[in-house]
């Protein structure tokens, strides 16, 4: 399996309650413009991974919990500061609305996450990690960048994470809607 240079992955973090772990999604801008076929906010998209999101998951199905009954999403707990951060490492690439897509996320899966992170925590973390494991510059250390027709193995892209997180990543292919014999990891 090759990379055409577009994804995005998950991170695993412990957790206790009625999940086990969080995973941490990062995504690759273009590639989800590209897969989804919907039209950007901005005419070229961000060229650095951003957060899609904190999941509190469980083994049996790693997509639940979610739309637990929480606290719902309020704005005023993004404070201006942390909203400034969020801004860059967790954009709405495809409508713009970023408050829009934080209140997705946080009523869809953060919800669930109450017992271990606040609202404000769990943006507060989601940000830090991103910081802290900064894909784009993870991959760009393996020299592995966004090239017109350079393809990596799958193995490479996650052993370069794996060296500098001392985590296993989970990638996704997801196929090219443009061009249906290829894949983007996703």
């Amino acid at each position: 399996l090759v990379l055409a240079f577009a994804f995005f992955l998950c991170f695993i973090m412990s957790a206790s309650g009625s999940y086990v772990y969080f995973q941490f999604v990062q995504q690759w801008p273009p590639t989800t413009c590209r897969v989804r076929w919907k039209p950007c906010s901005k005419p070229r998209p961000l060229q650095i991974f951003t957060i899609h999101g904190l999941w509190p998951s469980n083994y049996s199905n790693p997509t639940m919990p979610s739309n637990c009954t929480g606290s719902q999403f309020n704005d005023r707990k993004v404070y201006p500061q942390l909203r400034s951060k969020l801004k860059r490492s967790w954009p709405n690439v495809e409508s713009g609305n970023d408050t829009k897509f934080w209140e997705g996320e946080w009523n869809k899966h953060g919800t669930c996450s109450e017992q271990t992170l606040n609202q404000m925590q769990y943006f507060e973390r989601s940000h830090a990690m991103w910081y802290s494991h900064n894909i784009t510059n993870i991959l760009k250390s393996a020299s592995i960048v966004p090239h017109p027709t350079q393809t990596w193995k799958y193995s490479d892209i996650v052993s370069a994470i794996k060296t500098d997180t001392q985590r296993t990543p989970l990638l996704r292919c997801k196929r090219d809607p443009a061009q249906p014999n290829s894949q983007f990891l996703h």
